[in-house]
């Protein structure tokens, strides 16, 4: 099966793209910059195509003779609709790297469609997503009965520029949480715990990450909410946010964050990657308060992202998967971060009270 990746010329596309072209695989380099796209793949050998995503009728004449998209190119929320509905009319399987709510929230709309086109569409496949995933459904099978569960990751890597333009999205919006099986507002600031990552007890804060949205789907839990460590002066800024965060929002002020970002944001180098490594964690409770805890400990998240988003695409061109929307869990199994270099497991599964 042809593949492509898009938006291969980004940091973390142009990543995968090199550890793909090392297992021997020839992915379609593609992206919206002529001039990136062609240098990357002069440079790695493989054969690339330049279009934008104006329009899902060209994006899927530019998917001919693909078989599977693994989508880059962030923020997911201007690229991941146009180019679903591109594979679905395309009939091609779709993954992305995504760890954006409404994006991992809004691909199950098209649950139905990806059956009847025969095709898997499963963001999210990179970090934070499947680690998390992967741990959500752990905790689910050792605690059948949970109704809450608690998700969350530390770390010190610094971001790419595309991260740091998702982060720039996020600006001055309200935080997510799921109560009742539904996404609901939770303003920045609010709900704040001690947890233990891996590194010892800390205040952690709710935040509106992509979770949220995926471990529902993975896990049927009705209760969930994504946390990770804030200090004491973020914490603050993070308050501040929700009496002034629309002035954040305006698009004069949206579009001088991007502009700084793209003069100033560079993703992590390989040493950097290798110095920040990620803690994951993971607690589900049922009615009565009894539950399971889970801790591990894996790559800095671009590295996993790599590694993560890779076995996926193998699994699916070598032995494809029911047609429909799903989650990194539901594809590869509950175990399927253990098997990824650089994990290790803390604390799997402890009952906690």
């Amino acid at each position: 099966m042809d593949w492509m990746i898009y938006g291969a010329n980004g940091y973390t596309g142009e990543l995968i793209a090199r550890e793909a072209k090392k297992r021997g695989a020839v992915p379609v380099l593609a992206g919206r910059n002529a001039a990136t796209i062609a240098e990357l793949a002069r440079d790695l050998s493989l054969p690339s195509k330049v279009f934008t995503l104006d329009a899902p009728t060209d994006v899927a004449a530019a998917l001919a003779g693909v078989g599977l998209v693994l989508n880059c190119a962030g923020p997911f929320s201007k690229t991941a609709d146009v180019l679903m509905q591109a594979c679905l009319a395309a009939k091609v399987h779709y993954l992305d790297i995504t760890g954006e709510i409404d994006v991992l929230e809004g691909a199950h709309r098209f649950d139905a469609d990806a059956k009847m086109a025969g095709v898997v569409l499963c963001p999210g496949v990179g970090f934070d997503v499947t680690p998390t995933d992967c741990i959500a459904l752990m905790l689910k099978t050792a605690s059948p009965e949970a109704q809450e569960l608690a998700l969350g990751f530390e770390s010190d890597h610094r971001m790419s520029a595309g991260t740091a333009k998702t982060l720039v999205e996020a600006l001055g919006k309200c935080g997510k949480i799921r109560r009742g099986g539904r996404i609901v507002d939770l303003p920045i600031g609010r709900g704040c715990r001690e947890v233990d990552f891996g590194r010892g007890p800390k205040r952690a804060m709710p935040i509106p990450w992509g979770d949220v949205a995926s471990a529902y789907y993975t896990t049927g839990i009705p209760n969930i909410t994504f946390f990770t460590p804030i200090s004491s002066p973020l914490l603050a800024i993070a308050r501040l946010i929700n009496a002034f965060g629309f002035i954040l929002q305006t698009p004069r002020v949206q579009t001088w964050l991007v502009e700084r970002i793209e003069k100033t944001v560079k993703g992590p180098d390989a040493s950097a990657r290798d110095a920040s490594p990620t803690w994951v964690w993971g607690e589900a409770k049922d009615p009565s308060g009894r539950g399971q805890e889970i801790r591990i400990s894996s790559l800095n998240g671009y590295s996993l992202t790599i590694f993560s988003s890779l076995a996926i695409v193998e699994r699916l061109i070598a032995n494809g998967f029911p047609p429909g929307c799903w989650t990194p869990a539901a594809i590869m199994g509950k175990d399927f971060i253990l098997s990824l270099p650089g994990t290790s497991k803390l604390e799997l599964p402890r009952s906690i009270a």
